[in-house]
């Protein structure tokens, strides 16, 4: 009896456990930019902090959080299953710019990107205005109020 006692808890909390990582996974799927399912429009994530961007292949995927990340190599999988925080663009994948000048949802150009205190920031780059260049000007006061827009995003 005190087995099947045993056995029960652990089945309920194996069950309460993948109730919360399926709901943290639906609310960051609701939250980040995701282009056809897949997180900076499938570019490799490690590959900005390398050489520089390089799209990923839809053979070397890993599904994080319910954040999908394609990857140009099995090293760079595997570094970002190491550390995915390291690695995951801020603010969702969203344009950093953006998020810090009117706390907007807007798509970025996965090519215009900043490494900044070891972090990924991307931005909205059309032919007539490179957003990267604006957030230079003021980066501090723009990352300040972008990341407090983004805490009001994910909290709600």
């Amino acid at each position: 009896m005190k087995k099947i006692k045993i056995n029960l808890v652990i089945v309920l909390l194996y069950l309460t456990a993948s109730n919360v990582i399926s709901q943290t996974a639906t609310l960051r799927k609701s939250q980040f930019l995701l282009e056809k399912g897949l997180a900076i429009s499938g570019y490799d994530p490690v590959s900005y902090f390398n050489n520089g961007p390089k799209k990923g292949k839809n053979e070397i995927a890993y599904l994080y959080e319910g954040i999908k990340y394609l990857f140009s190599s099995e090293s760079n999988k595997t570094q970002f299953m190491q550390n995915p925080e390291k690695f995951e663009p801020q603010y969702g994948g969203w344009c950093a710019y953006a998020m810090g000048n009117t706390g907007e949802k807007v798509e970025i150009d996965p090519e215009t990107y900043k490494i900044l205190n070891g972090k990924l920031y991307l931005f909205f780059h059309p032919f007539y205005k490179n957003t990267l260049t604006e957030w230079n000007k003021d980066e501090k006061s723009l990352k300040l109020k972008a990341d407090k827009n983004w805490m009001k995003i994910v909290s709600n």
